[in-house]
């Protein structure tokens, strides 16, 4: 199966599992990511939680090893995207200025921020122990999957 028809299966697989709740969702997405793409060690979401200030991203629901547990808008990859809401893809982690080694075997990354009527929710975050696993099929295939996530969840005022 080629890698843009994995994704198919998995938004099909996902458009038939998530429901409104957002806590649900999250959990259900991460477990669907994490069982159906290869080459994955750790998979999951980072939230704005505001009980916890602003400009800090706070672990969700995750599949893979214990990981941080905080993480400020200015440091790592995926403060970046939270920063930027924008998706970023790193090649070699290690290579990433600033990056943050909750996992000493994850070597690729691609996070995509969580956006839903204007407000940044968190951002979704995966992991590789392979250089360069992720590409700009992934990064465009991710964010259909967090359009469907979108789309289906009923996001609390404050998370």
């Amino acid at each position: 199966m080629t890698k843009t028809e994995t994704y198919r299966e998995l938004y099909l697989e996902l458009s038939g599992l998530l429901t409104d709740d957002w806590l649900s969702n999250l959990s259900n997405f991460s477990s669907a990511v994490f069982n159906n793409l290869p080459d994955l060690n750790w998979c999951g979401f980072y939230l704005v939680r505001e009980s916890f200030g602003p400009n800090h991203l706070k672990l969700g629901p995750f599949m893979g090893r214990p990981a941080c547990l905080d993480i400020p808008f200015h440091r790592g990859v995926c403060g970046q995207s939270a920063s930027t809401r924008a998706v970023v893809l790193v090649e070699d982690v290690h290579a990433f200025p600033g990056h943050i080694a909750c996992d000493e075997r994850s070597r690729s990354e691609l996070v995509v921020p969580v956006i839903a009527n204007g407000k940044l929710i968190g951002v979704f975050d995966m992991d590789s122990p392979t250089v360069a696993r992720f590409d700009s099929t992934d990064a465009e295939e991710t964010g259909k999957l967090i359009a469907l996530l979108n789309e289906k969840t009923k996001w609390p005022n404050s998370i």
